[in-house]
């Protein structure tokens, strides 16, 4: 057979260049022998709510004085050359599937703004607040936008609960201006064990475990008036007629026969599975991430973390109090098994060159440990990663300096990391999309990575 792996020397010189097979129709062919990796199909965003430090997971500073590097050690990699924390070390044996960015930097130090940043991928302006219309919307509501799912499929979903900070719920999870059709579904993870801390549950979530079996349900306006008893007394809002009517129809959907129904229902699960992910609601979670979009639905998001940070209590990663005691025995533990079963789980079945998972945080935390033992804000560099979905695993783009402080190369925005996502769901990241007045708006004013 004829090997296409040559240069133009080598076929000048050749004899299929003799043999009168001109030089574009022998590149052309080239081309095409080269195998072409298809655009992700679905997208799993996990949020660690609150700012994790990077210190403490990719990008470790074992060089740095110990008031700044901190009580753990490096540990090596799959990827030659490249250290994490110690306490992640399954995910280091995944290193080779992970593109990690330890460059991302932003100048919003509150996790209102730097939540609705790293979630829309734009800097909030004037008074931004939770459900708002005029927000930018998330990058889960854009994707579900351009990946239409099938009947009875929501095009996003997010779990398992909202993020508050001291009781104010998060703006920038939402649609926004797209309008209600494309909010994500919120879902209960129904299994594991709870993050400790405050969780808020005041947003309604389908309820996809109704028991059906006693009688046939064949009359869909009959079930559309049980679900009305769930949903509109918890509606309060602005938008409640619009968004009542879209939830009850898609709920109804679901009850009656989707695909997502019975991937709700962890049960059936294989219990080898759902151990390997572990019995915490963070793992769970991603469990129930995976069995969606295989499933049909377009993007997860999963809050890995307390859904409120009630000032750093709780699990969460907003770590200003006991920050390596927390990060050791209760973040990092749930984190580093969660994600490794989704990586190994997602390449087993054959889902993870279509499936991208991306890491997202609100920011990083200081070089110094404060007198709490705790690490505060730091939005001048952080890291996040990539996985699946056509990014190259085995490599990291970028640098922090040798503190830990800024970055020192390839410095990237949350608006590069969301052009990185939509180029690898095939998305144009200069696509126009209007509002529910028709106003055009550019979805995205970040560049994508070099790393698809």
């Amino acid at each position: 057979m004829l090997s296409l792996q040559h240069t133009r020397r080598d076929f000048l010189r050749s004899s299929v260049g003799l043999a009168g097979l001109t030089l574009p129709t022998f590149l052309k062919a080239q081309a095409a022998s080269i195998p072409r990796r298809r655009k992700a199909k679905a997208c799993i965003v996990i949020y660690t709510w609150g700012g994790m430090s990077h210190y403490e997971s990719f990008d470790p500073k074992p060089e740095a004085p110990v008031d700044i590097r901190g009580e753990f050690k490096p540990i090596k990699t799959a990827t030659p050359g490249v250290q994490f924390s110690e306490h992640i070390p399954l995910l280091a044996k995944h290193s080779n599937k992970l593109a990690i960015v330890r460059s991302v930097h932003h100048n919003d130090g509150a996790h209102s703004g730097a939540v609705y940043l790293n979630l829309t991928g734009h800097r909030p302006e004037g008074q931004i607040k939770a459900k708002g219309r005029k927000n930018w919307p998330s990058i889960t509501s854009v994707i579900s936008h351009f990946h239409r799912p099938i009947a009875g499929v929501p095009g996003a979903v997010r779990m398992p609960y909202s993020m508050y900070d001291n009781g104010r719920q998060m703006a920038g999870e939402g649609a926004g201006w797209l309008g209600a059709k494309y909010d994500p579904v919120l879902m209960r993870t129904p299994g594991g064990e709870p993050y400790g801390g405050v969780s808020r549950f005041d947003d309604p979530a389908l309820n996809l475990k109704l028991n059906l079996k006693k009688r046939r349900l064949n009359d869909r306006l009959t079930l559309l008036e049980q679900l009305d008893n769930g949903l509109s007394q918890k509606l309060g809002s602005e938008t409640v007629y619009g968004k009542l009517d879209y939830y009850r129809q898609m709920a109804a959907d679901m009850l009656l026969g989707s695909p997502v129904r019975e991937a709700y229902d962890l049960e059936t699960e294989d219990q080898r599975i759902r151990d390997m992910y572990g019995d915490h609601i963070g793992g769970q979670s991603l469990l129930l991430a995976r069995r969606l979009v295989e499933a049909g639905v377009p993007v997860v998001q999963a809050v890995c973390s307390a859904g409120d940070l009630a000032g750093g209590g709780g699990d969460n990663w907003d770590t200003h109090r006991n920050h390596f005691f927390k990060m050791k025995n209760r973040l990092l533990p749930v984190f580093d098994r969660a994600v490794s079963a989704l990586l190994t789980d997602l390449e087993m079945r054959g889902m993870l060159d279509e499936t991208l998972v991306v890491f997202l945080t609100d920011f990083g935390r200081t070089p110094k440990v404060n007198g709490n033992g705790g690490r505060d804000h730091h939005p001048g560099v952080y890291s996040m990663a990539f996985a699946g979905g056509g990014v190259q695993g085995g490599q990291v783009y970028g640098a922090s300096d040798t503190k830990g402080i800024e970055p020192a190369s390839g410095a990237c925005s949350p608006a590069d990391i969301h052009a990185t996502v939509y180029k690898a769901m095939g998305i144009d990241h200069n696509a126009e999309l209007h509002d529910q007045l028709d106003r055009p708006y550019i979805i995205c004013d970040g560049q994508p990575l070099p790393i698809v």
